[in-house]
């Protein structure tokens, strides 16, 4: 029998490369995962370079600016440093705007937690040509958190791990629409837009919310990079990126193919409205604000005893003024300065005045004034200080050199010129100067406020800074004196004859003796109604010596003038120095029955998180009776009806102009309202004044040269019946046109039981019917 063969088991090669590779790719796999968690946690540890801690997380770091708000929700202007920044909820920002940022930036940004698995790996396969990885909750961190990176490719794969830890940790921290929101409150858009919301004022001139969807493409596309896409400076590409947005969009099927082609056929439309502290609505405004502001802080500090920073912390400050008067205001001084500018022009010509804009009284005035203003200019103070001679720095001012200086014929106000500094100071002197401000008298609340012609280039404020000779608008001070103490009537009668105080009256060293305006004493019995009105001088000396000067300044005082007012006669003509600001808080207690109250511009402050900081608390006090400040008002209505402001009933005229070749136009008022006011005109024509009310609305107007020395020859355009009243008519007319703005049309309310006779058409006066010389109408009334 055969031998049984023992099966013996086979031995199998053992695949010892296959197998090992299979378990190494495995080791190295979860090494490198465990790397990369690990580089990840060193991240988050901060080795790998300074992370934001949770606290900073929750409050991110942001710089905003103080927003300046209007009585209507209008914002004025901002102060900032260099981040131009007010941020909104999300709720803010229309349903277009994140479809745009979504389609275009981050499709599946509702879907991940901070980063993009599937678009990180498509980076990595395709290099970055089918777009890049960055989410938008990375590029939040990137502008939050991290810093630019250096050229180092090491160092921006450092930078790229720290976003993408920031990321996670803002996702978990914030919800999706608040890290939208971050996003777009934080991106820089360019030209002072930092954020949203001014990118949307400055580059449409609306709201967030109001943004169209081709509007919203455009601030998207730029969140690319908005210094390549600029639509001031690259209008076309631009567009082109505008509607690669708008492409994205339909794609992701957020706007239909017939909507996107019709998007992207329409032009940008780009409305500019520059945010600068020179430029935009009530620039004087907000220059005396900041000061306003700036005091403020010093005396409230935070909680915590730190002060806050008007440029950083994002405090709100709620204002008296209403947009639309303001731009009413704007409009009417410019409409009107520019055309007195071109007959001032015309005045001072060098055949007409060889010392044009100056006409001095003394030898050696120009030179003084010339001296002074080369002194206390700039360029002086710069030269100085970099070591230069006395010699030196005066012969620079006689170097010709390139500028741009302010022109009222150029629709930017501006025009580039060659001058030498010296002849540049005497042309800025060529230029009259202007103030308004208007309040309403009940509330004191500051209703609209020009300091000047041109910030940019005016920057002197004349409402509040500059107090000049207040002319005849003195005079109702007197007039109210007179009335409160001696219980005088409107209807009252005094004689036109010369009338003279002896010296030593009143520590008079002369007797004083004034003149009217016209020179002429008319021997007749004029109301004080009638004599107001045309302004008679030698009646109001009769009653400052009546009722004696000091109390005329204490009821001055009492209505809030502030400034050196003397106790002499003569201040019943209106010598005193007084400024815009005062004279509207004064004339405002006249309107509101007696009662005096303090001028008001602010009248909250919050911080940025709507915390109340500070609410106004109004300054009143009792000056006159109910029927003394009504029997003024009456007195103060027969100026409009029967004396300097009576052209403001006039209908406009036409007037051949044959130096202009043209036919001037005047201003057809036809105020046909109760209106009360006054006119003031300073010796040689130096400051024209009107300050007129009617029931809710005082307004102050001032009108003349940087220095007194410029001035019109005559009262014809000298007077403030041409200078300063048609700045009030055509901003009352503007405001009358706007009914939203309720200002009154109707009768000044007159007490019950009214104590003073004001009914003057009883009463025989042979003056009575005096009426404006008819060359009282000829000067500058557009």
């Amino acid at each position: 029998m055969a031998k049984a063969v023992k099966n013996k088991p086979v031995k199998r090669k053992k695949n010892s490369g296959f197998g090992k590779f299979i378990k190494w790719f495995w080791i190295l796999f979860a090494i490198g995962i465990l790397s990369i968690l690990f580089v990840f946690q060193l991240a988050a540890w901060g080795f790998l370079g300074e992370m934001p801690t949770f606290e900073r997380l929750e409050n991110p770091q942001t710089n905003l600016a103080t927003e300046v708000i209007s009585v209507d929700g209008i914002t004025l202007g901002k102060y900032y440093l260099d981040d131009n920044r007010t941020p909104v909820p999300f709720v803010q920002l229309p349903k277009n705007l994140v479809n745009a940022l979504v389609s275009t930036e981050d499709i599946r940004y509702y879907g991940h937690s901070g980063i993009d698995a599937w678009g990180t790996l498509r980076a990595l396969v395709f290099l970055g040509q089918r777009g890049g990885a960055s989410t938008i909750t990375q590029q939040l961190s990137k502008l939050l958190f991290t810093v630019r990176p250096s050229d180092s490719t090491w160092d921006r794969i450092i930078q790229k791990i720290k976003e993408w830890v920031i990321a996670i940790r803002l996702e978990r921290q914030y919800t999706k629409d608040e890290i939208m929101a971050m996003y777009f409150n934080q991106y820089d858009f360019g030209n002072n837009a930092d954020g949203i919301r001014s990118a949307a004022k400055i580059y449409f001139g609306k709201e967030p919310q109001d943004l169209k969807i081709e509007e919203s493409a455009v601030l998207v596309g730029m969140l690319q990079n908005s210094s390549l896409y600029n639509p001031l400076r690259r209008e076309e590409l631009t567009r082109k990126r505008r509607n690669t947005v708008l492409s994205q969009m339909a794609k992701a099927d957020f706007i239909t193919e017939k909507e996107k082609d019709s998007l992207q056929a329409t032009k940008m439309d780009i409305n500019y409205n520059p945010e600068s502290h020179r430029e935009g609505l009530a620039t004087y405004f907000r220059m005396y604000l900041q000061k306003y502001l700036n005091g403020w802080i010093q005396k409230h500090p935070k909680p915590d005893g730190t002060k806050y920073n008007l440029y950083l912390d994002g405090l709100k400050v709620y204002t008296t003024l209403d947009s639309r008067m303001q731009a009413n205001a704007e409009k009417a001084v410019r409409e009107h300065m520019k055309r007195l500018q071109a007959e001032f022009f015309h005045q001072n010509t060098p055949d007409r005045n060889p010392t044009a804009p100056f006409i001095a009284e003394e030898p050696g005035d120009i030179d003084r004034i010339m001296e002074r203003a080369m002194k206390s200019s700039k360029r002086w103070h710069v030269l100085k200080a970099q070591g230069k001679s006395e010699k030196e720095i005066r012969a620079s001012f006689k170097e010709p050199a390139e500028m741009t200086v302010f022109d009222w014929n150029s629709e930017t106000h501006e025009k580039d010129t060659i001058l030498t500094p010296l002849d540049s100071i005497r042309y800025y002197k060529s230029f009259l100067r202007a103030a308004m401000m208007s309040m309403e008298p009940q509330t004191g609340h500051v209703k609209a406020w020009v300091g000047g012609i041109d910030y940019k280039h005016f920057q002197y404020d004349n409402v509040i800074q500059g107090a000049r000779q207040v002319g005849s608008t003195f005079k109702p001070f007197v007039y109210a004196a007179a009335i409160d103490q001696l219980r005088l009537s409107p209807c009252d009668s005094l004689p036109d004859n010369q009338y003279c105080i002896e010296a030593g009256k009143y520590g008079n060293p002369e007797p004083w003796c004034p003149k009217n305006s016209v020179g002429k004493y008319t021997g007749k019995m004029l109301t004080l109604k009638n004599a107001l009105a045309n302004s008679v001088n030698t009646i109001t000396a009769q009653l400052i010596d009546k009722v004696g000067p000091a109390a005329v300044v204490s009821i001055a005082r009492n209505l809030g003038l502030t400034g050196d007012i003397p106790e002499v006669p003569s201040i019943a003509l209106g010598t005193p120095d007084v400024n815009v600001y005062e004279m509207v808080g004064a004339y405002g207690a006249f309107a509101n029955q007696g009662v005096y109250v303090k001028p008001v511009m602010v009248t909250r402050i919050e911080d940025k998180n709507g915390t109340v900081l500070f609410e106004y608390v109004p300054e009143t006090r009792d000056v006159l009776s109910k029927d003394v400040a009504y029997a003024m008002v009456n007195l103060m209505e027969g100026v409009t009806h029967g004396g300097s402001g009576t052209r403001l009933r006039t209908t406009g005229y036409e007037k051949w102009r044959p130096e202009y070749k043209e036919i001037i136009t005047g201003y057809p008022y036809e105020f046909k309202n109760p209106i009360a006011g006054k006119t003031g005109t300073t010796q040689n024509q130096s400051d024209g004044w009107f300050m007129g009310m009617v029931p809710n609305l005082v307004t102050g107007v001032w009108v003349g040269g940087e220095d007194r020395d410029v001035h019109f020859r005559t009262i014809t355009y000298g007077q403030g019946a041409s200078m300063a009243l048609p700045i009030w008519g055509v901003y009352m007319k503007e405001n009358y046109a706007d009914k939203e703005l309720g200002i009154s049309d109707g009768e000044f309310p007159e007490p019950e039981n009214m104590s003073i006779n004001v009914d003057c058409s009883k009463v025989e006066e042979n003056g009575k019917d005096n009426p404006v010389k008819e060359n009282d109408l000829d000067g500058l009334d557009f």
